[in-house]
């Protein structure tokens, strides 16, 4: 089963408070596939996940280094930018499935460049421009342990 919930946001404040509220849902092991458009609010997104988790240190896209690792909250967040990753097997090669599924909560920007990513992903969130200035955020969480989770952050 699955549950979608669909918000509005007008500022990279208010995108950065939906992460955050979707962080008190997250537990070890989760994978949060993040897709849209460039500039859709995908990192202030992650960013307000580590808020939530209580991560130490600032979020920045890791459009370059592809991996960021975020400690010192409730979980490790493991923050991955797939925009220069060209297909699943590159998203393999760099060993990053290593970090799904493992003992904190992966948020992968791009994800929909590594496609199994969207299957495999418990939470995926999908961004898309509305106008300049407002974005629709959709949250889909899986409800893979036989209760129904809802989304409401």
């Amino acid at each position: 089963m699955e549950e979608t919930v669909k918000y509005l946001t007008s500022s990279p404040e208010e995108t950065e408070r939906l992460g955050e509220g979707l962080s008190e849902k997250l537990r070890a092991g989760d994978c949060v596939a993040l897709t849209g458009e460039l500039g859709g609010g995908k990192t202030s997104f992650a960013r307000g996940m580590a808020r939530g988790l209580g991560s130490k240190g600032g979020v920045k896209s890791p459009s370059f280094t592809i991996l960021n690792i975020y400690e010192g909250g409730r979980l490790p967040l493991y923050h991955m930018d797939l925009y220069r990753i060209m297909g699943q097997e590159e998203f393999l090669f760099a060993g990053l499935d290593e970090f799904i599924h493992g003992n904190g909560a992966a948020v992968i920007e791009w994800a929909e460049r590594a496609p199994s990513l969207l299957r495999d992903c418990r939470i995926t969130v999908s961004f898309r421009y509305v106008s300049d200035t407002e974005r629709e955020i959709e949250v889909r969480i899986k409800d893979d342990a036989g209760k129904h989770e809802k989304p409401v952050l």
